[in-house]
């Protein structure tokens, strides 16, 4: 199974000669999985069921389901109960003689369904069937939708994670000449200071050594490394990724984020300022895959 986003749309109608059935679901993102339905009471006793099937496709998201269903032309028609509505015409009758009001009773007003004849069993089952056949193909139509919006998802979060790399790349190339140019500097103010004052030479190695480990940014290029890594394995995988890419943009950031602190080199400075942009632009797409 391919990549999914969360969002997508999918339908299907179904017909056997007698009824047709139609469902239409809609998913959109979401950090666990919510199901509403709007669905004919003569469906009601399907709607576990029906939540299940959704349950078994898909883990995340959240979905919105429309069934509806009618008679079909060569079948139109309607088995209305006679006798609820005659019993109906002689209550409303003796209701308005009794009050004084004259009672207008509208013909459409009978095609509510507690005027039809008790469904048969036979009936019931066909529109189970239809329902449950109809059901099936919409989550499939839906399911092809998200992984083709999913396919759209990592070709953009591939475009950025290169971005992301080119920069970083910069990072790295500037990573040992920055530390040079620190050395360098250190190196010139301690000359300076030693024309002054008496300088401890033991005790100033000790504090260069801490200053240039605190400043060295070697451990989180190797961790941002380890990251991409990740990530990449991550996009051709068949797994649950949204959670996990999410997480590994968090680590990503983090390190990024560090290297920028640490650094005072302003090529490397802008270099971060673009790897967090993308970054940042890795982040809202991922939160719309499963």
């Amino acid at each position: 199974m391919s990549i999914q986003s969360m969002t997508g749309f999918g339908k299907s109608e179904l017909e056997n000669g007698l009824f047709s059935v139609f469902v239409e679901v809609k998913s959109v993102n979401n950090r666990y999985r919510d199901i509403r339905f709007k669905i004919p009471s003569v469906f009601n006793y399907l709607e576990i069921e029906l939540r299940g099937k959704i349950g078994k496709v898909f883990k995340r998201g959240s979905f919105d389901v429309f069934i509806g269903h009618k008679r079909s032309e060569s079948n139109a028609d309607i088995p209305l109960d006679e006798k609820k509505i005659k019993l109906f015409i002689e209550k409303m009758k003796g209701i308005g003689t009794e009050i004084g009001i004259k009672m207008e009773i509208n013909p459409c007003d009978f095609l509510r369904s507690e005027f039809y004849q008790e469904k048969v069993e036979e009936e019931k089952q066909m529109l189970e069937d239809l329902l449950n056949k109809s059901f099936d193909q919409a989550l499939m139509s839906l399911r092809e939708s998200r992984e083709q919006e999913g396919t759209k998802l990592k070709k953009f979060i591939l475009e950025h994670l290169n971005k992301f790399q080119e920069f970083f790349e910069i990072v790295i190339s500037k990573e040992s000449l920055y530390r040079k140019e620190v050395e360098e500097r250190i190196t010139n103010k301690i000359k300076e200071y030693r024309e002054i004052i008496q300088v401890d030479n033991s005790r100033m190695l000790q504090e260069v050594i801490y200053y240039l480990e605190k400043l060295d940014i070697n451990e989180e290029i190797e961790r941002i490394k380890i990251h991409l890594e990740k990530v990449q394995k991550l996009l051709k995988s068949d797994d649950e990724v949204g959670r996990q890419i999410d997480f590994l943009v968090q680590e990503l950031n983090r390190e990024t984020n560090t290297i920028g602190s640490k650094s005072a080199s302003s090529e490397i400075s802008q270099a971060v300022v673009q790897m967090k942009t993308q970054l940042e632009k890795i982040r809202e797409q991922g939160l719309n895959l499963e």
